[in-house]
């Protein structure tokens, strides 16, 4: 018998591709269900993080709208940042099922994101903006729940978590702002207290002079930033025409300074003596600094000091040349910016010779002074070299008119320009170097002091100083303590950094004791530059390293004559017990500055042979030299010394090199003295310039190189300290110079070996 069965129909089963998307939307409903109050307080953290990676990053890169408009910015730009990320990175981790606090990981691992990206965009290497950032991100972790647990009421966690928190600054505080001073450098009152120099006898250049002065701008009246430049400009001066030297000026550069390459204007803050003149003339000029923080006041301090001694003080706007985040900057700027000097060179002379203008008559064109900062210092001695590279350019009068007697170089740098460099002849030159220049951290202001000579018995001469303890940026008032823009800034080293203050006051000592001796022809500053030891009184507390040349230096050895090392300018050359070549000194990289000397090393003699009896280098006078020298008024031997001891980078500094040095005579007779009876040999300062040495090759693509490079030291022996040890010497009659190295190991490097002559000889040179 049949039957009708009925089946009723199975239930469908949704399809699989509708289960999942029911799945992901209860999964993305559910995203903030572990976000429990206290991880929205937590938030706190990661949020304050954003915030402070964006400001600090805004801090490098400034839109010109003013401070306290980019901090507003950068928290803004900080918190939508995060609220955008978070919350997409909130609904990702909902969509893995992981029962953490979704909210409060995305925004985490959002401000790990943002600040690893600006650690790596502002000079970090991966690795080290990873390592960085995740110690910021942890430390914002902890911050977030310490507050949410203080908040939630569990105040003793909370509690201990903030001070875990608090605490850990000063565990990474070694090395980064606590250092002391290295012990191996000397102190300058332990080196004056010695009583191996004489102090000058002179008045303090860095206190004001006598002169009353005012100050006033001149400008093209039509600055939308400075009204010194605009409405209130008290001269009106030309626009200039630089196409012919800028192909590349973004019309964003034009936005924001209203004007392009064709309409530059001429605009300068000046210090003028009050009084019938006629004055020297200096000219300032500062270097590349982020264009929209404004550069050129930072050197009021100098302007104010030389205007009350009796300069004419100018110092120029070159902002518009310089580098932005928003639009990069112009090319061939350093030719600019020597252009520009020469442009306001001529535009001081128009003023100066128009009556009603606070110039009439009151500039001396036989004595002009550029003084230039960083690229402004590579600038200024390009404009006294002018002819190099603006031949039949109209702005190259400006030099005929104006006598450039005097250069004085600020950290600048070296740069080849059309693969020229600027020659200087017969101009003297000044240049001061800090070893902790984290920007211009080569001391290539030592390369223009090579290319810097003069063709006879003149009054010019040529200083340099290197400054143990000095940065790049505080010569410049307004530049602060970094040398590098933010975030990399935050990583260099400032703890064995001299205070800003003493940074500028070795500049004011400096540069208006080299303008009073070049300019005003004051002698009684000249031993300052011969001997930082004579100025003693007057300077900061740092080790500092001199060199020193006069134009009537009568050089017997400069090891540019040719690659022979038996021969010298003045003579032969021997040496007995001493590994010795002509080489050319080196910097940080390793590269060749542009000047040879004789690189001497005692070491054990090789092949187990007997070892000399001293190690010596010795040169013999040829007669026409020695003619030359009996006519002279020469007064002693003067030689540079770079100690090389410390080319290993040992942790502790190597003994200083145990030198004695030789005067011998026509008749036999020999004096010799211990160099250190005269000065001492002082370790070289050991750099490293990042809080950490594991960071050092991890940043700015590791261009710090070594921690040290080759610096000279002048030492001046006067022919009465030999006298004293022979008194039969004939001075007059001398035939050999030797130098010995009496310890096991020592390494020096030797160049200009010449005689100075009395300063008396030169008065009225000037």
């Amino acid at each position: 018998m049949g039957m009708d069965l009925e089946y009723a129909p199975a239930p469908q089963r949704p399809r699989l591709h509708r289960r999942i998307l029911r799945g992901i939307g209860r999964r993305i409903t559910e995203t903030y269900r572990y976000d429990t109050t206290l991880w929205r307080i937590a938030l706190s953290g990661p949020w304050i993080l954003c915030i402070l990676a964006c400001t600090i990053a805004v801090m490098g890169i400034p839109t010109g709208l003013g401070s306290a408009a980019d901090m507003i910015l950068a928290a803004g730009a900080a918190t939508l940042g995060m609220a955008l990320a978070g919350n997409l990175l909130a609904v990702l981790l909902s969509l893995t099922g992981l029962r953490i606090p979704r909210l409060f990981t995305g925004s985490w691992l959002s401000a790990f994101g943002g600040a690893l990206l600006i650690l790596y965009f502002g000079g970090l290497e991966p690795e080290a903006a990873a390592v960085i950032a995740g110690i910021a991100a942890l430390a914002s972790a902890i911050g977030g729940l310490a507050a949410g647990l203080v908040r939630t009421r569990r105040s003793l966690t909370g509690g201990l978590l903030a001070m875990v928190l608090m605490l850990s600054p000063f565990a990474l505080a070694y090395g980064y702002g606590t250092e002391k001073p290295p012990d191996y450098l000397p102190s300058l009152q332990s080196i004056a207290a010695a009583g191996k120099v004489q102090p000058a006898i002179a008045a303090d250049p860095s206190e004001p002079g006598e002169y009353t002065f005012h100050s006033f701008t001149y400008g093209s009246g039509k600055d939308i930033h400075r009204k010194g430049y605009g409405g209130e400009a008290s001269l009106i001066s030309d626009s200039v025409d630089a196409t012919d030297y800028i192909s590349s000026w973004p019309k964003l550069r034009t936005l924001f300074w209203g004007f392009d390459p064709g309409t530059l204007p001429l605009n300068a803050r000046v210090w003028m003596p009050d009084g019938d003149g006629p004055y020297p003339l200096v000219l300032m000029v500062h270097g590349n600094h982020m264009m929209e923080d404004y550069s050129e006041n930072g050197y009021a301090y100098l302007g104010e000091l030389l205007a009350s001694r009796g300069f004419i003080a100018v110092t120029l706007d070159e902002n518009f040349l310089n580098y932005s985040a928003w639009s990069g900057i112009p090319d061939n700027d350093f030719k600019v910016r020597t252009w520009m000097i020469l442009k306001h060179l001529q535009q001081i002379e128009r003023f100066a010779e128009q009556s009603g203008t606070p110039f009439y008559h009151k500039v001396d064109y036989d004595h002009t002074a550029l003084l230039g900062h960083s690229r402004g210092g590579q600038a200024v001695a390009m404009a006294a070299d002018a002819t190099r590279w603006f031949a039949g350019d109209p702005a190259l009068e400006a030099t005929r008119k104006f006598n450039i007697t005097s250069i004085v170089a600020l950290a600048p740098t070296d740069k080849g320009i059309d693969s020229k460099q600027a020659t200087l002849r017969d101009v003297s030159y000044l240049t001061l170097q800090g070893a902790r220049d984290g920007d211009v951290h080569d001391f290539y202001g030592d390369r223009q002091y090579m290319r810097s000579s003069y063709t006879g018995n003149t009054a010019a001469f040529k200083s340099s100083l290197y400054i143990a303890g000095a940065n790049h940026s505080q010569f410049n008032s307004d530049w602060g303590l970094y040398d590098q823009t933010l975030p990399a800034g935050l990583f260099l080293k400032r703890s064995q950094i001299i205070d800003g203050a003493e940074q500028r006051q070795i500049a004011k000592v400096y540069v208006s004791a080299f303008l009073e001796t070049t300019l005003h022809g004051k002698a009684e500053y000249r031993p300052l530059f011969r001997d930082y030891r004579s100025g003693a009184q007057w300077l900061p507390d740092t080790a500092y390293y001199n060199r020193f040349q006069s134009g009537a230096h009568l050089t017997v050895a400069d090891y540019e004559e040719d690659r022979k090392r038996d021969t010298v300018r003045g003579g032969t050359a021997k040496a007995e017990g001493l590994k010795w070549s002509e080489e050319q000194a080196k910097d940080r990289e390793a590269n060749n500055k542009p000047s040879y000397g004789v690189l001497l090393e005692r070491s054990g003699s090789p092949g187990g042979q007997p070892e000399a009896s001293e190690a010596a280098y010795s040169i013999t006078l040829s007669e026409p030299f020695t003619r030359t020298l009996a006519e002279s008024a020469a007064e002693g031997l003067s030689f540079s010394l770079a100690n090389r001891n410390g080319d290993a980078e040992a942790d502790e500094a190597a003994p200083a090199p145990e030198v004695e040095v030789e005067l011998t005579d026509i008749n036999d007779a020999a004096a010799r003295l211990p160099l250190d009876e005269a000065a001492d040999i002082l370790p070289l300062p050991q750099t490293e310039f990042t809080v950490s040495p594991w960071l050092e090759e991890r940043i700015m693509d590791g261009k710090f190189g070594d921690r040290s490079e080759a610096v000279f030291q002048t030492y001046e022996l006067s022919f009465e300290q030999f006298l004293e040890e022979e008194p039969a010497l004939d001075t007059g009659k001398l035939t050999e110079i030797t130098f010995y190295l009496q310890g096991e190991g020592d390494k020096i490097m030797l160049d200009d070996i010449g005689f100075y002559e009395r300063e008396n000889s030169l008065e009225g040179a000037h």
